[in-house]
């Protein structure tokens, strides 16, 4: 009996044994700090992502360290782990929760408003995170640490170049210095913001950015240069000298069913965003449907293309118009279009119409890189060009394609021949200048004096001349 006993002890602790062994071997919880990123200033927040089976976990731990002073932002056992808001006596507790059967996350501001002691300099995020192991029997653990810097100052910003003149619907250019040297930066107009871009060669802090007061904003827009950083700390910069208005023409456009019937069912055939298989019967509909949705459609396509724009100056020269052309309609022309004897839309031209004869080669306006050579809704065959420094051109209801994708192209380069695809009546180039994605008038670009003045002027005071 005795000897019964005693292997039944043997038996039973080896099986603990075995039990305990096993509980060991299972794995710890996975930890990923995913907030902050680098940098945490007047904004900034803590996002802490666990991975433990069944979300259970026996305690977890996070803690600020700077300054060899640590702060602790959460420290909570299994028993009151998904209740609990946060560690006591903390600013902002922040709160856990279970975004999956087997993930939890803690999150919670981390900023200075959220944890005033928080200091300019590096900082470290701590996190020590243990769960029950197989039948309870132990607890397996994991710790992670990120490194981050708090950022409380804002930005240093100084606007170099002078005399900053804003036609509506024109473009302006300025040249302005911005450190340190990994922050967002520009003008902004409104609510619209456009990129700054290094001066290459130059102070390594300087920046240029071209902008625009768009036909439909008013004069009165708020234009500044802006510094930004990954903590939310800002510096602005007022700068414009004066804005003056631009007469726009107003122009009442016939439309008839032959006009539609042209146009219209090309258009549906090659616009897979309109989500349309044919036209639908009603001659009307399908216009208005193509004269508007499809052209903001068309629009926000092409202010995509400000994306791939070269952090470099490619041009040299003024903007080429297209050769012995005649402007059959002008930039920002107020469009009433008539059917059957009744308004029935309105539309705002953005761009130049330019006939000569029919087919008649069209040249690059300049040099850069083509970034389209394909089908735009509206605008047809549609080639975009970009120049560099967030500024492109746009030519519109081609005929055919004498480049492509990624092709660099010369000033006066022949590009395609001129047509009526797309939304047009007759035979000619929709031409615009597209400032990062918006487009604005050309005729300043044409213009050697305005590109002596706003651009080469600006560069060369800036020691940049020629980039």
């Amino acid at each position: 009996m005795m000897r019964w006993l005693a292997g039944l002890l043997v038996l039973v602790l080896l099986a603990a044994g075995a039990a305990y062994y096993v509980a060991g071997r299972g794995s710890p919880p996975v930890i990923a700090i995913e907030q902050p990123k680098t940098v945490v200033g007047q904004t900034g927040d803590l996002l802490v992502t666990i991975d433990t089976p069944g979300g259970k976990v026996a305690s977890i731990a996070i803690a600020l360290e700077q300054n060899g002073q640590s702060t602790a932002l959460l420290n909570l056992d299994g028993a009151t782990m998904l209740s609990a808001q946060g560690a006591a006596g903390a600013p902002d507790p922040g709160a856990i929760t279970q975004t999956g059967p087997n993930t939890i996350q803690f999150a919670r501001p981390l900023n200075k408003k959220s944890l005033p002691a928080l200091q300019p300099g590096a900082a470290k995020i701590t996190v020590s995170v243990s769960r029950p192991s197989f039948l309870n029997l132990r607890t397996l653990s994991s710790s992670a640490a990120k490194d981050f810097q708090v950022r409380l100052a804002p930005p240093q910003l100084a606007v170099l170049s002078t005399k900053h003149y804003v036609n509506l619907g024109g473009s302006e250019m300025v040249v302005y210095r911005a450190s340190p040297p990994d922050v967002q930066s520009g003008v902004r107009v409104g609510d619209i913001e456009y990129a700054g871009f290094p001066l290459a060669g130059a102070d390594p802090a300087m920046r240029v950015a071209f902008f625009a007061l768009l036909p439909d904003q008013d004069l009165k827009t708020p234009i500044d240069a802006f510094a930004r950083d990954e903590a939310g700390n800002q510096a602005t910069a007022s700068f414009v000298d004066d804005v003056f208005p631009k007469p726009m023409k107003r122009s009442r456009i016939p439309i008839d069913d032959a006009f539609i019937n042209k146009t219209v069912p090309g258009i549906i055939a090659n616009s897979p965003e309109l989500k349309m298989s044919g036209p639908s019967g009603d001659l009307l509909a399908d216009f208005l449907k193509v004269n508007g949705e499809l052209r903001r459609s068309n629009a926000e396509t092409i202010a995509a293309f400000a994306k791939q724009t070269a952090a470099t100056k490619l041009w040299k020269e003024p903007f080429l118009q297209l050769g012995n052309s005649q402007v059959e309609a002008g930039f920002a022309d107020h469009r009433t279009y008539v059917y059957g004897g009744k308004e029935v839309d309105q539309q705002v031209h953005l761009g130049y119409d330019l006939a000569v004869t029919t087919h008649v080669p069209v040249a690059s306006a300049n040099d850069g890189m083509v970034l389209n050579a394909s089908w735009i809704g509206i605008y047809g065959n549609c080639v975009i060009i970009d120049h560099g420094l967030g500024v492109q051109s746009l030519y519109g209801h081609l005929q055919s394609f004498d480049v492509k994708v990624g092709d660099r192209v010369t000033r006066g380069q022949i590009i395609g021949r001129s047509d009526s695809t797309g939304l047009a009546g007759g035979d000619h180039v929709h031409f615009t200048m597209l400032v990062g994605g918006r487009m604005v008038n050309p005729v300043e670009w044409w213009d050697p004096h305005w590109m002596q003045d706003r651009v080469d002027r600006k560069l060369n005071d800036a020691g940049a001349g020629g980039r």
